[in-house]
């Protein structure tokens, strides 16, 4: 949410420093999340200064250009081509000097440089109004005031309006603080708790007052459940029309594009009290007569942005004797809507039911800055005020008169909230005593009534539109935000229990891997469990029917819980390499959910995502890709480390990967992984290979809690090392050789590693050539020369038995 300080001012007169103030809403729970300098003209005409046309006289290379000396206030005058058709002698006129820079409409900037143009030299530029940025007109350049000082800077002749804009990060449950009267008031008890006492100024309504009732437009709330206060009243004669510049200020501070007087003023009071309005145009308002009901479903409604949509039986819809005109609370629509031949109006003025408004908003994926306050809870107290204060600038801005009385269809008030406060319970909450008059001092200053005090505690009244504060404990948060957190002594006494719990705890490994896999260059990702459904049509293995789906998902695509990690990481990779990261070793400890017919599952996962190099670009080492070998062995890294180096490779097909093997001990699945299909990666925009692998998490921590350490003596004799080169055929695995190996000789032979695969010439087609060492050792004694050789014999005898090995 954004608030301009300026409008800020209008509430409470603080002079204290932008970054002071956001200091303090941030104390107070109103974050800051940044703050922004706002300039009503960008880059506030600096190096704009008034010159006077001393010169003018046509461009000797050139039928449109002039040539032209200005004054600029300085010693001699400049020379400047100049294009626009009105140029002449004797003119005060805007220049932008040397150096300066101009914004095109699209806040692109251009710097105002010394040139020549068709031969002539140019020292800076004379303005059109849209070069400036002061309006639209590039008929010719923008003569000014004859009374004005050469020299002049043109932020002073134009009023240039510099505001600072505070970036809150608004929880939801402040519904008390969308607006800037609302942050004001906070400011106010801030303030008060920091001995600042200012009064909080509220705009007047006192001149109201009915001009003619020539114009009526009856109410008829149908469903009072749904619209609990409903006001409007009638202005006719006003002309519409663009908005006064400082209106136009005051929503372009805040990101808001101004549209005309009327809208702009609806705008205005929705940012400065937090109430929405809506104006309808009065003439389209057929009976004179607003009804506020629901439609029947089907009905076709077209809404302010031409889209035609299907109305649910519980959208609330503000109607005329006729037809729906608007989704009450959300969005108007075409056929009710103010245009510039709109003379009369019926402005609207309401508070409806929050849960109503949040399920039609979901419902037609609409988020607008009124559904945002209506969904959240506004003050139902402030209805009626904000349709005097609006009245009153439109009759200010637009002309007219009030034509009618007030509508207030209020059948049963909103009543305030009774919350009774401990003064014990303040104390055990909050960690220490905090005095009783500073405590009434601050609920007082929140508009909090005590309504009376004894020895434990005090009676307390909440305003309605404090809706999130109803029970004791939402007190003594209030008390302690202006009390003020950082004024809360920490103790010097930490207290700690040892538990008694297993290595194997899940967070223990968890955190073992993660410094691991840190350790090697991976960077750990958080994504997000809710995921979009259109995910599941990229793998056969998952089903739309196992899908966990979201009641009321934020968006379409965050509408069921993910059934793998693969798509999510895909997005961080997608992410990364967008912003030229494109050498990335990610990894995600997260939770996977399927929902059965009887039940739903959920099972934690580990997963890695490996592409472009290894490590970043060296002058000493060549750049070496990322590959299947170098995922593999960070893999078998991690089992390694949990003891769980016995396991069983098979290959995999996934719809997912091009090419995968799994790992299993016993009946467990442990990790799957391989290179993911080009057509997924295309379905992400990557046209990099990325390589993935996924653990199933549950299994490892199964398997690793039944796996005992244990130690051996360091071996006191020398271990031995021989070599074979094998000829063998191309369908034999590596895994094949060390199995038979390990089967061969059980004591002594202590690794087999492959060191060298050879294919190609001087090798038939069907044969490839295998360089495998063995280690051999006895714990016992140093082995023997027989013995060595009988060892390598019998493995030479069995890989030419089992697998048709020839010795090379």
């Amino acid at each position: 949410m954004k608030i301009s300080y300026n409008w800020l001012k209008q509430f409470i007169n603080i002079d204290w420093n932008a970054e002071k103030t956001g200091e303090l809403l941030t104390d107070l729970g109103l974050e800051i999340e940044g703050i922004e300098r706002f300039e009503s003209v960008k880059g506030g005409l600096e190096g704009i200064i008034v010159g006077e046309v001393l010169t003018c006289v046509q461009h000797p290379n050139a039928d449109r250009l002039k040539l032209t000396t200005v004054n600029i206030g300085k010693k001699d005058p400049v020379q400047i081509v100049c294009g626009a058709p009105n140029v002449a002698a004797g003119q005060k006129v805007p220049v932008a000097t040397i150096g300066s820079t101009l914004y095109t409409a699209e806040g692109e900037a251009w710097k105002i440089k010394k040139g020549k143009i068709r031969g002539e030299e140019s020292h800076g530029m004379i303005c059109a109004e849209d070069e400036l940025g002061l309006g639209e007109s590039h008929d010719g350049i923008m003569v000014l005031d004859d009374d004005l000082k050469v020299g002049t800077p043109a932020s002073k002749v134009f009023n240039i309006e510099t505001d600072y804009i505070f970036e809150i990060g608004l929880t939801p449950n402040r519904a008390d603080a969308m607006s800037h009267y609302g942050v004001a008031r906070d400011l106010k008890a801030g303030l008060l708790q920091r001995e600042v006492s200012l009064e909080l100024i509220t705009p007047s309504v006192s001149s109201y007052h009915v001009d003619a009732r020539s114009l009526k437009i009856d109410v008829d709330v149908q469903n009072k459940e749904k619209a609990p206060r409903y006001c409007g009243v009638t202005i006719s004669g006003l002309k519409v029309q663009s908005s006064p510049e400082w209106l136009q200020n005051r929503l372009k501070s805040i990101g808001l594009t101004p549209k005309n007087n009327i809208v702009d003023i609806t705008n205005y009071v929705l940012h400065e009290l937090g109430q929405p309005l809506h104006a309808f145009d009065a003439n389209k308002v057929a009976g004179n007569k607003i009804v506020v009901k629901t439609c029947e479903a089907g009905t076709k409604f077209t809404t302010l942005d031409e889209v035609e949509r299907e109305l649910h039986e519980d959208d609330l819809m503000i109607c005329d004797a006729e037809k729906p005109m608007c989704i009450a609370g959300v969005f108007g629509g075409t056929n009710s809507s103010v245009t510039e031949n709109t003379t009369s109006i019926f402005l609207e003025s309401a508070y409806f039911n929050p849960i109503s408004i949040r399920k039609t908003a979901k419902r037609h994926a609409l988020n607008t800055d009124a559904s945002f306050r209506f969904e959240r809870g506004i003050d139902p107290n402030i209805t009626e005020y904000a349709l005097k204060r609006a009245a009153l600038l439109i009759l200010d801005i637009a002309g007219g008169e009030i034509s009618s009385d007030i509508v207030d269809a209020y059948p049963k008030k909103i009543e305030d909230f009774q919350v009774r406060l401990s003064f014990d319970n303040a104390k055990k909450l909050i960690g220490e005593e905090i005095p009783r008059e500073t405590i009434k001092s601050i609920l007082s200053s929140l508009d909090i009534k005590v309504n009376n005090v004894t020895e434990t505690g005090l009676g307390l009244t909440v305003p309605a539109y404090r809706n999130d504060v109803q029970r004791e404990a939402d007190i003594i948060e209030e008390i302690l935000r202006v009390y003020g957190y950082n004024n809360i002594a920490t103790t010097e006494k930490l207290n700690a229990s040892i538990s008694n719990s297993s290595r194997f705890e899940d967070y223990k490994v968890q955190n073992i891997i993660g410094n691991q896999l840190a350790s090697q260059g991976f960077y750990e990702i958080m994504a997000n469990s809710l995921t979009s459904p259109k995910y599941i049509e990229l793998s056969e293995q998952l089903s739309a029917e196992h899908n966990v789906e979201m009641l009321n998902p934020l968006s379409n695509d965050l509408g069921v819980m993910r059934q793998s990690l693969l798509f999510s990481g895909l997005e961080a990779v997608a992410h990364n390499i967008n912003r030229k990261r494109e050498d990335l070793k990610l990894f995600e400890f997260g939770k996977t959910y399927h929902q059965y017919s009887e039940q739903r599952e959920e099972n934690k996962h580990l997963s890695l995502f490996v592409t472009g190099n290894k490590s970043k670009e060296r002058w000493n080492s060549p750049n070496t890709p990322s590959d299947f070998f170098f995922l593999k062995g960070t893999i078998e890294g991690v089992l390694e480390r949990l003891g769980l180096s016995r396991f069983k490779t098979s290959a995999l097909k996934r719809d997912t990967l091009s090419e995968g093997i799994g790992y299993s001990i016993g009946k467990l699945k442990i990790v799957e992984f391989g290179l993911i299909k080009k057509s997924i990666l295309k379905h992400f925009g990557i046209s990099q290979p990325v390589l993935f692998a996924d653990f199933n998490w549950d299994n490892v921590i199964a398997m690793a809690k039944h796996n005992n350490v244990q130690f051996s003596p360091i071996p006191k004799y020398p271990e031995v090392r021989r070599d074979f080169a094998l000829l063998l055929d191309r369908n034999i695995k590596f895994e094949d050789i060390e199995t038979i190996a390990k089967q061969t000789e059980k004591q002594l032979l202590k690794s087999v590693d492959l060191f060298d695969v050879y294919e190609g010439e001087n090798l038939p087609r069907d044969k490839k050539s295998y360089a495998i060492s063995f280690i051999l050792q006895d714990e016992n004694k140093t082995l023997t020369d027989k013995q060595i050789d009988k060892i390598m014999s019998k493995l030479q005898a069995n890989f030419e038995s089992k697998v048709g090995a020839e010795l090379r």
